[in-house]
């Protein structure tokens, strides 16, 4: 068993409450929950389902191994 480690977005969702979790490295994949925890709990699902969905395609699993996060300021 390979372990892999994603990176994954949260938001604020401004309109309901709660987050809006994305995965960048995997188009599409995207959950929600009503705290940070929960979030991040459904996002792990949604990636699993994305990576049986691309194992069964015979497609690759990217690779975020060398993926770096950062921030950039900007003045206005």
């Amino acid at each position: 068993m390979k372990v892999y480690d994603f990176k994954v977005l949260l938001e604020p969702d401004e309109e309901d409450g709660g987050y809006v979790v994305s995965c960048p490295a995997l188009a599409g994949c995207y959950s929600q929950g009503d705290t940070v925890d929960e979030a991040l709990k459904n996002i792990k699902e949604a990636i699993l389902l994305c990576l049986e969905d691309l194992q069964a395609e015979n497609q690759p699993i990217p690779d975020m191994s060398k993926t770096l996060i950062s921030s950039v300021t900007v003045a206005v």
